[in-house]
């Protein structure tokens, strides 16, 4: 809670509206985790991202800067969500990207060691993660609604695919990438928009 405080007491201090902080810090989650990534495959000897998972970082030579890394888009995520919440007030969105942020901060705590846990947060992210791209559409203007939605809705048919075994010739790490991915695009592109258009006029 107290971190809560402090950002709200910040941003009135710089005078920065909740939808600016919000998208600030969507654009920081995932640009972070996604830089981890990089930094953590790197760390990797041997990592293929078609043949591995992405939660093998988590157990590997690079399982700190994975596990930080994810953990944090998901603390950042939440925090996000209280400041979208604050300015739109559509529950659907802050509900659904909250599961999928504390889901990802579970991956961090519940590495590929810890099954069943680690599978069912990793499906919450899966899951939750596509559908808040959709839900956001409300919140964007045309034609970036239409953006989220096509994002939110490859994510979700890119889950629907792995859980079948079926891969597209990507392997198991590609078709991971194939969900992971589009969620990442919209955070940082809702991130942008946020910033540029703070509240819903």
């Amino acid at each position: 809670m107290q971190i809560f405080i402090s950002i709200q007491k910040f941003t009135y201090m710089m005078n920065y509206s909740n939808g600016k902080v919000a998208g600030v810090l969507f654009i920081i989650a995932s640009s972070q985790f996604i830089l981890g990534l990089i930094v953590a495959e790197a760390l990797y000897p041997g990592y293929s991202i078609s043949t591995n998972y992405i939660s093998d970082l988590g157990i590997g030579p690079s399982s700190t800067v994975f596990n930080v890394s994810i953990f944090l888009i998901g603390l950042l995520s939440i925090i996000g969500a209280y400041f979208l919440q604050r300015a739109f007030h559509h529950k659907e969105v802050t509900i659904s990207l909250t599961i999928a942020a504390l889901a990802a901060m579970g991956v961090g705590i519940f590495t590929e060691n810890s099954e069943p846990m680690h599978m069912l947060v990793s499906l919450l992210v899966f899951l939750f993660g596509g559908l808040s791209a959709i839900f956001s559409y409300r919140l964007m203007k045309n034609p970036f609604n239409i953006i989220v939605i096509l994002l939110g809705l490859m994510s979700l048919l890119m889950l629907i695919f792995f859980i079948g075994n079926f891969y597209l010739g990507l392997g198991v790490g590609g078709m991971e990438r194939m969900i992971v991915y589009p969620i990442l695009i919209w955070m940082i592109g809702s991130g942008g928009f946020l910033i540029a258009f703070p509240e819903k006029s």
